[in-house]
């Protein structure tokens, strides 16, 4: 019956680092929603792909600014895998862009081809 007596399992604080990152990602996420559909009314449909990934990739530098300022190990660690998610989405979105999208939110240049 050894196998099945549980009162030895130690409960450790890891657990709630990665609990407390999970809810920092979905904050994160939920944040990029928003600004998102806010965004929708403000470009035109064709560069909404372009402008979600830029906003991502600022998000993602953001974040990363932030985990470099805090102090603490786990929490840093946390942060910074947020960043890394947070550009990794970025560059998934980033491949379904086609090229004209990308030039009607950078805008037409007067360059010849």
């Amino acid at each position: 019956m050894a196998l099945l007596d549980r009162s030895q399992i130690v409960r450790t604080a890891d657990r709630a680092s990665a609990a407390h990152g999970k809810e920092l990602m979905a904050g994160i996420l939920l944040a990029a929603l928003v600004i998102a559909l806010a965004i929708r009314n403000l470009v035109p449909a064709d560069a909404l792909a372009p402008a979600i990934v830029t906003l991502l990739f600022a998000l993602g530098a953001a974040t990363a600014g932030l985990a470099l300022f805090c102090r603490a190990g786990p929490f840093r660690v946390a942060w910074f895998e947020i960043a890394g998610s947070l550009t990794f989405i970025g560059v998934v979105l980033s491949v379904l862009i086609e090229p004209d999208q990308l030039t009607r939110l950078c805008g037409a240049s007067d360059q010849s081809e």
